[in-house]
């Protein structure tokens, strides 16, 4: 069983958790992820690994509460136990100090993009980071984001927080002002890592995206976080979660994201009010 130390309330539906998992801990690294199950009838989780250390022997995770199981992990308190906790999963970032390079985190995507940010500017990297939500109460790890950064803009789409429009508009002026930026990161929800590639591609920057599909198993074995890349199919679970933003089908990825969505509306209907408290 996989023991919760501590759990934080970033915002009414981001929370964040972290578990006592000492061998995890001791091999993971930015870019990588976990699969949890709550409990034996639990479906299996997939989430990027927001923070470790391997002293403690933690892993911190963050997520957003959005179905079912995630709703229901929301409720945990500290003290708690997961019946399963698996990783490090997935190819770690490629850290280097490639010289000047951005980092863009939109949502609970800030969580997965901090580690690598972090990384980066310990290689020796100038890092301008760029963060963003809906409003300003989504917005999580300013601190954090600003203490990995050489320089952090911030947005928020209802103009309630620092820039009023999305990170791609914060995005398009760095482009503009910045010369010699050698890579660029953009982490969050499907539509805004298109949009982050899309507004790269004209500049012809590398351009990491990670990739969040439908997953199972974890280990490459039941193909269902398939991914095409530069026409070839990829798995996400081994060959990512990283790829690069200008090879993705972008609407292959958009119509595998919904396959489940009926599903997943009535598993919450189903237990509206129940074990969780789904409202």
């Amino acid at each position: 069983m996989y023991r919760f130390v501590r759990k934080e309330i970033l915002s009414p539906i981001i929370k964040l958790l972290e578990i006592e998992a000492p061998e995890i801990a001791a091999k993971a690294r930015a870019g990588q992820f976990i699969i949890l199950r709550i409990d034996e009838q639990g479906e299996r989780i997939p989430l990027t690994i927001a923070d470790f250390d391997r002293s403690q022997g933690t892993i911190t995770i963050i997520f957003q509460e959005v179905g079912y199981s995630t709703r229901l992990l929301g409720t945990l308190e500290a003290g708690a136990s997961l019946a399963d906790f698996v990783g490090p999963l997935g190819q770690a970032t490629e850290i280097k100090n490639y010289g000047r390079v951005v980092c863009v985190g939109g949502g609970v995507g800030v969580a997965p993009v901090y580690p690598i940010a972090r990384a980066l500017k310990e290689a020796g990297n100038e890092v301008i980071s760029i963060i963003g939500s809906r409003t300003k109460e989504l917005l999580i790890l300013e601190d954090e984001m600003r203490a990995a950064s050489s320089e952090l803009l911030v947005a928020t789409d209802d103009g309630s927080y620092g820039h009023h429009g999305f990170v791609t508009d914060l995005l398009k002026q760095v482009l503009e002002e910045k010369d010699n930026i050698a890579r660029v990161w953009g982490i969050g929800p499907v539509v805004m890592m298109r949009a982050v590639a899309e507004t790269t591609r004209p500049y012809d920057i590398p351009t990491i995206v990670s990739m969040n599909p439908i997953m199972v198993d974890g280990t490459g074995m039941c193909g269902a976080c398939r991914v095409s890349v530069g026409g070839e199919t990829k798995f996400a679970c081994v060959d990512g979660p990283e790829f690069d933003g200008h090879k993705i089908d972008w609407e292959l990825a958009l119509r595998r994201m919904t396959m489940y969505k009926e599903e997943e509306e009535q598993a919450i209907a189903a237990h509206k009010g129940g074990c969780c408290g789904c409202q």
